[in-house]
């Protein structure tokens, strides 16, 4: 599965993509995860099946969640709990349901 954080300007998904790279492994979940900002998406979406977008994005996330479907990726807004966690298991499992693999 590959999976793209996004946040302003790339930063902060960097700490939660390696938090995330962790908890899968950690679980045996087979995972790419990549970070960035918003500004790269268009040449991230035709590579990725999954993007988390940062919570301080939320007031562009209808545009992103639309480029997201376009390209037919599965996208969510974390929530503040997700990005901040200390840990990747609260994004890996949103990431999981997303994909259909936990309910």
């Amino acid at each position: 599965m590959r999976i793209h954080i996004v946040c302003g300007a790339g930063a902060s998904s960097t700490f939660v993509a390696l938090r995330l790279r962790r908890s899968a492994a950690a679980r045996g979940v087979a995972a790419q995860v990549t970070a960035g900002s918003e500004s790269d998406l268009a040449n991230v979406l035709p590579v990725i099946d999954v993007l988390l977008v940062g919570p301080h994005l939320e007031a562009l996330f209808a545009r992103i969640q639309q480029q997201a479907a376009a390209a037919g990726v599965q996208a969510s807004l974390m929530s503040t709990t997700v990005f901040t966690a200390r840990d990747g298991e609260e994004a890996l499992d949103l990431v999981l349901v997303m994909a259909g693999t936990r309910s």
